[in-house]
């Protein structure tokens, strides 16, 4: 793709690059970028990748502006909220750069979306915060054989990793096995706001040079940030061949394969509705409703009648819940609860609920007076 009069005047910094020039330039015009997850990470990565030129730029993201996200998700003002994230950044981007394509893909990734989407992008970046979405990128990503930049946040600290198809390890090599609910995300852990501006500005630096083909890419190894000791600290990783999704043997042949793990024998799966039900019509004791999120998110909002017991402070609460009670596990949207289920079939307590879907379900569906932080 030859560049036009206009692009040369707008990437002339770029052209002036003899790394890039303007051979650099046109294969980053025809380069199709995906971003998963246009929140904190997706927005300066998304913003840079707009501003470089990248050609064709798809922006995956099923949520609305919140208030809370303007802290460090810099693609929104006050504005936008309540409105898709992704088709809000898509008019900021081509706004920013009307010479490009912006797609917008306002969805939840699923296995059963996530094949259709990904076939029509050369690169990936993953900016989601929730584990078992991580995954079902690396694993589309390997088996689709496609390039993948992931980063991660966590309060003061974050980390980045380059998978090249053929080329070193996934990130289930780096993280064989984890639980949702079991690592905080934003609204749980809390986050530094310009920490994801440094995390996905080098997202879209290592895919500019992935796409441009210059300097040395991440793969193979894990760069980690410490804000609070203004520290990168580099480690080396290497393929595992027991890897289910790229090692000798892979287990996981289809994206989405291990991305949702059944629901354990003993625990019970209550929609909003059917909680609903049980709450408006129960003859006998109302059921225990145990919410696990943190104080600032129960403050915010719960229902009538909740205990509350964050899910890092419940395994020494345990022993305090009667084995038939039959608890109720309630959070945000059905991670941190699920794994309530799990802590408490693993105390010996019977038949533990998850309202699938949380507080989020709760108020779409029941009570949209309810604020869900």
């Amino acid at each position: 793709m030859s560049l036009s009069a206009g692009e040369r005047a707008r990437y002339q910094r770029h052209l002036s690059l003899p790394q890039i020039g303007v051979a650099g330039q046109e294969k980053l015009k025809a380069a199709r970028v995906l971003v998963v997850g246009a929140g904190g990470l997706g927005s300066p990565a998304a913003l840079y990748l707009a501003a470089a030129g990248c050609g064709t730029l798809g922006l995956v993201d099923g949520d609305a502006v919140e208030l809370s996200n303007l802290q460090r998700q810099v693609l929104y003002d006050v504005h936008s909220i309540g409105q898709p994230k992704a088709v809000v950044a898509a008019q900021r981007l081509a706004a920013l750069n009307p010479d490009i394509r912006v797609v917008a893909h306002a969805l939840e990734l699923t296995p059963d979306n996530v094949r259709e989407i990904f076939a029509q992008y050369d690169v990936v970046l993953d900016g989601t915060d929730r584990l078992s979405t991580r995954y079902l990128i690396n694993d589309a990503c390997v088996i689709l054989k496609l390039p993948l930049i992931s980063a991660a946040i966590h309060q003061f600290e974050g980390h980045l990793f380059t998978y090249v198809p053929g080329q070193g390890p996934c990130y289930r090599c780096l993280f064989p096995h984890s639980s949702d609910g079991l690592v905080g995300n934003c609204a749980l852990a809390g986050v530094l706001g310009v920490l994801p501006g440094v995390l996905g500005t080098l997202q879209a630096t290592e895919a500019i040079k992935l796409i441009a083909g210059v300097g040395t890419l991440l793969s193979g190894r894990l760069l980690s940030y410490d804000a609070l000791e203004m520290r990168f600290e580099e480690y080396r990783v290497t393929q595992r061949p027991d890897c289910n999704v790229c090692g000798d043997a892979p287990t996981i042949t289809s994206p989405g394969a291990a991305a949702a793990p059944a629901t354990p024998a003993g625990v019970r799966r209550l929609s909003a509705g059917a909680l609903h039900e049980l709450l408006q019509h129960t003859e006998a004791a109302a059921p225990l409703l145990i919410d696990v999120r943190e104080p600032a998110e129960f403050r915010t909002g719960h229902l009538a009648g909740s205990i509350h017991i964050p899910l890092g402070q419940l395994p020494q609460h345990l022993a305090q819940i009667a084995p038939d009670a039959a608890p109720v596990f309630i959070c945000r949207s059905g991670a941190r609860s699920y794994s309530a289920c799990q802590l408490a079939l693993q105390a010996r307590i019977g038949s533990p609920a998850n309202l699938e879907g949380g507080l989020l379900a709760w108020a779409a569906e029941i009570d949209p007076t309810l604020e869900v932080l």
